[in-house]
């Protein structure tokens, strides 16, 4: 099959990609300690892959209670800022796009990774199921654990989160990216304000549909206001079926998910994002997105659309000739593939992935997987 469409160019917001192949957010667990801080090999990481049309860093936390997994990076104190600098760097050194994913776990954290052990955080004091989190038992050795129960924010919390958000925004302006993602998605804060099954709250942010979206919509528009909307996008992760309990945290399955994301993707619409990211549930039984939806995002928003989950080439392709789809996104392949999009372009087999050095650890499985000698 011809994999032309992947390689034609596009814009994003003011930028020009020279693909439509995208790394997507993938949490990798190498940042250094202590304080979370992006280090030299992590700039190694991102520059191997910046041949990606457009490049979107694993999850980083945009405060210190944001934190669900040791040794994830953030981007709120100066030493993160000064060591994404470099990573940045490195990835414009070779003429790559990059953005910044802005995350906050919410709920999905443990008082073993909260300042001063505290409680998590999240909109209803709800503890999450159906998931584990990653803390640290010692120097580089961590274990899985339960998520610990959270309190629910005061209404002049959630505010003062708007702005964290904000801040972390421009942090990541002064680090050097090329803009921001919002991570929206997959059970952590922001899909925690959007779904019923986790916000039980009576005041303005919760109840109706519009109150559950009032904070999705209050953090997209400082975070627009503080950086500019054409260097935002937005990250959703909507399930419309599981038979699969241990996978409904993902994406925190609504009564009617069409009504749910359509409204969240009017909001940004409203606001002008650059671009909507729609992460699809990835494993072997997982429900496909229906055809009925895809149309009426694509009708809802005039931005670029990114899908990603269980895609190959030829289905990429298919995608964005179907005119659903902008730009593909391709998680494991990239972790083992450094050169991912020349060796789509070349038919060129790709490298294993090894699922044992996923997270955390050193350059195993980091940064030594070998690029193509063809």
């Amino acid at each position: 099959m011809n994999h032309k469409a992947l390689f034609t160019p596009t814009s994003l917001g003011t930028l020009t990609l020279p693909n439509r192949i995208v790394l997507p957010p993938l949490t990798r667990s190498r940042s250094s300690q202590p304080g979370n801080i992006p280090n030299a090999l992590m700039a190694t990481y991102y520059r191997q892959r910046a041949g990606a049309g457009f490049m979107v860093t694993e999850g980083t936390q945009i405060e210190p209670r944001g934190q669900g997994y040791a040794w994830t990076p953030g981007i709120h104190s100066p030493e993160q800022i000064e060591g994404w600098k470099a990573v940045t760097q490195a990835v414009h050194a070779e003429g790559g796009v990059i953005f910044a994913q802005l995350w906050h776990v919410g709920r999905v954290s443990h008082t073993s990774l909260q300042p001063a052990g505290a409680e998590p955080v999240a909109p209803s004091a709800i503890p999450a199921t159906n998931v584990k989190v990653f803390v640290e038992t010692g120097p580089g050795e961590g274990m899985l654990a339960d998520p610990s129960t959270p309190r629910a924010l005061s209404n002049d919390e959630v505010k003062a989160l708007v702005q964290l958000y904000a801040q972390a925004a421009r942090n990541a302006l002064e680090a050097g990216f090329d803009g921001v993602e919002i991570h929206c998605a997959n059970g952590y804060l922001v899909n925690q304000f959007i779904s019923a099954h986790t916000n039980v709250r009576t005041d303005e942010y919760g109840g109706s549909l519009l109150n559950r979206l009032r904070f999705l919509r209050e953090v997209t528009q400082a975070v627009a206001d503080a950086v500019g909307p054409e260097r935002l996008g937005i990250r959703f992760a909507p399930l419309f079926a599981s038979t699969d309990e241990e996978r409904v945290y993902l994406g925190l399955v609504e009564e009617n998910p069409h009504e749910t994301y359509i409204e969240a993707v009017k909001i940004l619409e409203e606001i002008g994002v650059a671009y909507l990211s729609l992460a699809e549930a990835d494993w072997d039984s997982a429900p496909e997105l229906p055809d009925s939806f895809r149309k009426a995002v694509r009708a809802a928003f005039s931005g670029k659309i990114i899908y990603a989950g269980r895609y190959t080439p030829e289905r990429a392709v298919e995608a964005i000739e179907a005119g659903w789809a902008d730009l593909i996104a391709f998680g494991r392949a990239f972790i083992a593939n450094p050169d991912l999009p020349v060796r789509f372009a070349n038919g060129w087999q790709l490298n294993a992935l090894d699922p044992s050095s996923m997270y955390g650890g050193t350059e195993k499985g980091y940064i030594d997987y070998p690029a193509h000698t063809g």
